[in-house]
């Protein structure tokens, strides 16, 4: 697990929408969430996207076991974690976006650097 923030769910259901979410980033370069689920999905991206610079078996099927489809995680091998081969961390944006209509939850843009 990533950080320590428990976003109000279970175990199961944090660590499932964590995935989905860290998924749909990798898959569509952004995303518009709360800051402190963007502060969760931003830790998991970025280990992501570092076992993706070394392009081997045992990472790939690291990444497989977290990230949801398969098609993604050779898009992370192939193209996301090499434009950050010589990078050392700091692969993810949060853009505060104002507050949500109707909880009044601090929004943000997720996006890949």
């Amino acid at each position: 697990m990533a950080g320590t923030r428990k976003l109000g769910r279970t175990s199961d259901h944090r660590n499932a929408m964590l995935r989905g979410m860290v998924t749909y980033l990798l898959e569509n370069g952004s995303i518009e969430t709360t800051v402190t689920r963007a502060k969760e999905v931003r830790s998991m991206t970025e280990k992501m996207i570092t076992l993706g610079k070394e392009d081997n078996l045992h990472n790939k099927r690291q990444a497989l076991a977290y990230i949801t489809k398969r098609d993604v995680v050779n898009k992370l091998f192939a193209e996301i974690s090499p434009k950050y081969k010589e990078v050392n961390g700091g692969y993810c944006r949060i853009i505060k976006t104002g507050p949500r209509r109707g909880d009044a939850a601090e929004m943000c843009i997720i996006e890949l650097v």
